[in-house]
Parts: C-alpha cells; sequence; structure tokens
C-alpha cells in the first residue's frame, strides 16, 4: 500500500525540494501497457500453429522472429542507450502491431517481413522494459529510504503478474471469438486479429504517459556526441566482459531454459497435448488457466524476493514443479477424452504457468541486483539466450517426437539447475555483498 507520501504524481523532496516521480505509478502503467499489448501478441502466437498452417507458415514465421530477435539482442543495448529506455519502448510496440496486422492476410509475403521486423522491436521493447523498472525499482529504493533488493523484487512481481495476466485475457476473448469448436470462420478470426490491433494500439498510447528515467543509468547512456563507432565498441567490450563474468556464465543455461519452456508451451503444449483432445477453440481456455496461475505465481515471488538467498530458494521450487510435470507427461501422456482428457491439459496448464512466473520473476529481479553497472547489456543477454532457445523449438517442432522434446527439456532443466545451485552456494557471499 502507497505511504501517503507516494499519493500524488509528484511530491517535493524536501531535502532538495526537487520533484520526485511517484515511480509505483509508472509501474502500473507500464504494466497495463504491457497487459494491452501481449494479450493480443501471445494469444495470436498460441494460435501461429493451428491456423496459419500450410507449409508450416506459422511456426516458420515464429521460428524466423526469434532467430532475428536473438541476432537483434546483441545490438539492443547499443539502441536503447541511443534512444532511452521510455523511446525503445514506444518503437518497441510497432512492432507487435505489425505483427498482428500480418496476420489478417497471412503469407510468406506479409508475415516474414512482419517476423524479422518484430524480432527487432521485440530486442529493444524488452531491454528498454528490463532497464526502465531496474531503474524505476532504484529510484524508488533511494527516494524513500527502502531496501533496493527488496524493491527491485517487489516491482517485479507487480509486473510479471500483470503481465502473465494476458495469457487469461487474451485467450479468453479468443475463446469467446472462436468458440464453434473448429477454431471459427474466416471472418470470426479476422474479427479477432482487428481486436487485437486496436488493444496493441491502446498500449503504445499507453507507454507515452510513462515518466521519463532521469537517474544515473539511463542519463550516462544518452551522450549524443559519442560516435557511432565508439558506441559500438563499447557494446562490443560489455558483451565480452559480461560473457567473461561467472556469474553470467551461471545464469545462461537457465535463461536457455526459460526460453524452452516458453516455447514449449505456445507450440508444443497447445499442438499435442490441447488441441487432440479440446479442439483448436480449446487453446484459449487452457491457456486462459496457464496466464491465471502464471500470474498468480508472479505475484506471489515477488513479494517474497528479498535477495539471492530467497532467489535462489524459489528457482528451485518452480524447477521441482516443471521437472514434475515433464516426467508426469513423458510417462502417461496419451489421447484420451471424457473429463480426463479436458481436465489433463487443465492441470498441466496450471502447473506450467506456476514454473513461469517463478523463472520470469526471478530471472529479472537476479540480473536487476547482481549487475547493477550494466543494465541494458545484461537484459539483452537474457533476450538474446531466450530468443535462441525459442528459435529452436519452433524450428526443430515439426521434426522431432513430443517424447523427444520432453526428454531434451527435462536434461536442459537438470543442467541449468545444476549451474545455478553452483552459482548461489559457491559465490553467494560475494554476490550479497554486491546487491547490499
Amino acid at each position: 500500500m502507497a505511504t501517503d507520501e507516494e499519493t500524488p504524481l509528484v511530491v517535493e523532496n524536501s531535502k532538495n525540494q526537487n520533484p520526485i516521480v511517484n515511480h509505483e505509478r509508472d509501474v502500473y502503467i507500464l504494466s497495463c501497457a504491457f497487459l494491452l499489448i501481449f494479450l493480443a501478441y501471445g494469444a495470436a502466437q498460441n494460435l501461429e500453429s493451428t491456423i496459419n498452417t500450410e507449409g508450416n507458415l506459422g511456426t516458420t514465421s515464429l521460428g524466423i522472429l526469434y532467430l532475428s530477435f536473438m541476432f537483434c539482442s546483441i545490438f539492443a543495448s547499443l539502441v536503447v542507450r541511443k534512444l532511452g529506455s521510455k523511446n525503445a519502448l514506444i518503437l518497441g510496440s510497432t512492432g507487435y502491431w505489425l505483427f498482428v496486422a500480418a496476420n489478417l492476410m497471412p503469407n510468406w509475403y506479409t508475415m516474414v517481413p512482419a517476423s524479422l521486423y518484430l524480432g527487432f522491436a521485440a530486442s529493444i521493447i524488452w531491454v528498454g522494459q528490463g532497464t526502465y523498472l531496474t531503474s524505476t525499482a532504484r529510484s524508488h529504493a533511494n527516494d524513500h529510504s527502502l531496501n533496493e533488493a527488496v524493491t527491485i523484487g517487489k516491482f517485479n512481481g507487480i509486473f510479471w503478474g500483470v503481465y502473465a495476466s494476458h495469457q487469461f485475457v487474451g485467450n479468453l476473448i479468443t475463446l469467446a471469438l472462436m468458440r464453434d469448436g473448429e477454431g471459427g470462420s474466416t471472418s470470426s478470426t479476422t474479427v479477432l486479429f482487428l481486436v487485437f490491433v486496436c488493444t496493441i494500439t491502446l498500449g503504445a498510447v499507453l507507454m507515452c504517459f510513462l515518466s521519463k528515467r532521469t537517474g544515473k543509468e539511463e542519463a550516462r547512456q544518452q551522450d549524443s556526441s559519442t560516435s557511432f563507432v565508439s558506441s559500438a565498441a563499447t557494446l562490443l567490450k560489455s558483451i565480452i566482459t559480461l560473457l567473461q563474468d561467472i556469474r553470467m556464465l551461471l545464469i545462461i543455461p537457465l535463461i536457455a531454459y526459460s526460453g524452452l519452456q516458453q516455447a514449449f508451451v505456445w507450440a508444443e503444449f497447445t499442438k499435442y497435448i490441447v488441441k487432440p483432445t479440446m479442439g483448436e477453440s480449446g487453446v484459449g481456455g487452457a491457456m486462459a488457466v496457464y496466464g491465471v496461475f502464471d500470474a498468480i505465481c508472479s505475484l506471489v515471488a515477488g513479494h517474497f524476493t528479498f535477495g539471492l538467498s530467497s532467489i535462489s530458494i524459489i528457482v528451485s521450487g518452480g524447477a521441482l514443479v516443471q521437472g514434475a510435470v515433464l516426467v508426469w507427461i513423458l510417462l502417461t501422456h496419451s489421447v484420451t477424452g471424457g473429463v480426463l482428457g479436458i481436465l489433463y491439459p487443465l492441470l498441466v496448464a496450471a502447473l506450467w504457468g506456476i514454473g513461469d512466473g517463478v523463472l520470469n520473476t526471478q530471472l529479472s529481479a537476479l540480473l536487476g541486483i547482481l549487475f547493477k553497472d550494466d543494465l541494458e547489456g545484461a537484459f539483452a543477454q537474457l533476450k538474446l539466450w531466450q530468443s535462441f532457445a525459442i528459435a529452436i523449438v519452433f524450428f526443430l517442432g515439426p521434426y522431432i517426437t513430443l517424447q523427444t522434446m520432453l526428454v531434451i527439456m527435462f536434461v536442459a532443466l537438470c543442467l541449468s539447475a545444476l549451474g545455478f545451485l553452483f552459482l548461489t552456494l559457491k559465490v553467494e557471499k560475494a554476490f550479497s555483498y554486491q546487491a547490499a
């Protein structure tokens, strides 16, 4: 609950008479803007493998998107530093608008260019989001004499909780407009994507009301006199430096796994587990359940995040849940009808949402705590390795069985969990000192 001093949009600092932005207001604006944008994009993405099936157009477009996302993530931090995080967020939203609009006339000449551009747009919107949110949390902690790690965890919990609800809201809209059991007519699909274009437009407009970040994390990045060559050289040095940091090397496997598990639920889960028993219209319902549990878990995990020790406990719990689900599907999955055929995918969706909520909040909080001096670079690494893993799933998915994918994911989960545990057990004292 906000204190009396936080209630106005702007209050006065009695020490220096400088206005203090209501940072919590910005967190809610950012969260709601992402909700509007991603309720549309998330629902559209869930449908790609089931409605754009000719020549695997849907899955191939998503694979191209995430390959573009991966390569653009290398340079995304440079773009965000030049534009500032607020401008990067606004520009990034245009890619989602174009991609959803391309689904109104889906073919190779519309989907591929839109996917390539969205890869660029997604890279800057997510680096901008991580930078903006962490900068906002630090400013709030500084202005109100709060613990920085706790505030970062709280703000990430709020953001990811609201953001995760996009799966619930977006897929309820899908379920309502495509409720005939066969994915809806061409006209209902057109109406659906027109609604989504409108929500993305509203989200982009809402971002314009964000306060411009003026803290040292961003001000030091926006020297217009710096040449492109100099900036590129600095960026390259930043990338190499991060990849030489043992902390980042131990986090990268978990980042990659977070991408794998997201792509699995978007493509494999909807295609092999939901659609055979619930039909295409059931995809919306199952993903809505996934979104509810994802949102609740994000809020709860963010509330209990106060440092590296809490992050390690929460991540371990989420890994155990998803590991158990992978083994369960691998050993027992079969297409069945009746009530069991409906409850099975819904239960899997709920448990998977819990794991995703944990990974989203904790990875963002962890990077914000450990890499204070290079937020843009750290969040660029996050999206680089996530998008690389997601692209692998979309390209390999049509050519491997569900069982093979489950084995790959279980092995990846075990390796990433071991790396993360090594991080927390061997160097916790050093990291706790940096986070203090």
